[in-house]
């Protein structure tokens, strides 16, 4: 059901996408306000100050619109749109001196907390638990902690990640598969509240 509801979601766009290039201004408001949220919240963990991210996501959508004839017929809406608010905080970084010059976005620091949900936590002990665990998944190194967020929390094809990672497919599936070993080393308890939570529901049976 899930992958159905994802490969319907993807067709909407896709149509959404051509109707918008073709200069159809409710189609582009669709995709507006489909993917606004999400992108201001990738951009939050890439930035400490939420009026540039605001700012840097107006202007991804306003280039979109102005360059729609020239852009490639055949994308993954939500993975592009993700990939160019990245790019774009990359340069912004950049610009800021934050880089040090550099045109690579690889260094640039990831600033999401994984956080289990609230309801699992229903007793003293699983709370240390949860606890502990969210400490383990926060001090992965960030490159991992971003492939994870980017798989799980936004759903994206390892294929996406590398793209949007500027790595080649190996190496984006070397970072998940390291945090997971990372995690499993760590993690000294039964798997089973790891397994209650979808991110880690979804890591496990796909690895």
């Amino acid at each position: 059901m899930k992958n159905q509801n994802i490969n319907s979601l993807t067709k909407e766009d896709t149509i959404l996408w051509r109707e918008m290039k073709e200069g159809n201004e409710k189609s582009f408001s669709a995709l507006f306000e489909r993917y606004y949220g999400y992108l201001n919240h990738y951009g939050n963990t890439l930035c400490l100050h939420p009026e540039k991210v605001q700012d840097s996501v107006q202007d991804v959508f306003t280039d979109i619109w102005i360059y729609r004839q020239s852009l490639n017929d055949s994308v993954v809406v939500k993975a592009y749109l993700l990939s160019c608010i990245r790019k774009r905080l990359a340069r912004q970084n950049e610009r800021d001196h934050v880089f040090r010059k550099t045109t690579s976005t690889d260094t640039i620091e990831f600033l999401f907390d994984f956080s289990i949900e609230h309801q699992l936590i229903i007793d003293e002990v699983t709370a240390e638990k949860v606890v502990h665990l969210n400490k383990l998944l926060n001090e992965l190194p960030d490159r991992q902690k971003e492939a994870l967020y980017l798989r799980y929390h936004q759903g994206l094809t390892i294929e996406q990640i590398a793209e949007m990672l500027e790595v080649n497919y190996q190496s984006a599936n070397n970072l998940l598969h390291r945090a997971l070993i990372n995690l499993r080393k760590e993690w000294k308890e039964n798997l089973t509240l790891i397994m209650l939570t979808p991110l880690f529901l979804n890591l496990l049976e796909k690895n």
